[in-house]
């Protein structure tokens, strides 16, 4: 968790203080208008403004979760992360961005896959019965 928030973070802030830096990381060219300049209607800052921001602040409440061990936030976390993983899956799957994007879900994909294991892992060690006290049969 405090590992997703600090890279969540990280990245808000290169997209807040680089954001030409952020849209090449993710497989997005840069469409300068002329002079160098963005194109007039162009509101691609804007939108790279708001989800830095966002990421900024969703880095904060996982490192703040991370460090009060709030687990039923990693629990919450894993089912949209994992929806987040097939909506940005699918963008690239559809045309509506480009390949590069496709890491982008799949760190998602992979970071719930990871939480859920965990959690999976720790209640299996905390029971000592294997999950068997939650209503789960070991096969």
């Amino acid at each position: 968790m405090a590992v997703f928030g600090v890279l969540a973070a990280a990245l808000g802030v290169v997209g807040l203080v680089a954001p030409d830096a952020l849209i090449s990381l993710m497989g997005f060219a840069p469409v300068p208008g002329p002079g160098g300049d963005r194109a007039p209607g162009d509101h691609t800052l804007v939108f790279l403004t708001a989800s830095s921001m966002a990421a900024v602040n969703m880095g904060v409440y996982y490192i703040l979760a991370a460090l009060a061990d709030w687990r039923a936030f990693f629990r919450w976390t894993v089912p949209f992360r994992l929806l987040t993983c097939a909506v940005f899956t699918a963008a690239v799957v559809t045309g509506r961005a480009p390949a590069g994007f496709l890491g982008v879900g799949l760190w998602e994909g992979l970071g719930a896959a990871l939480t859920g294991a965990a959690l999976w892992h720790e209640t299996r060690r905390r029971t000592g019965d294997g999950g068997r006290s939650h209503g789960h049969r070991v096969i």
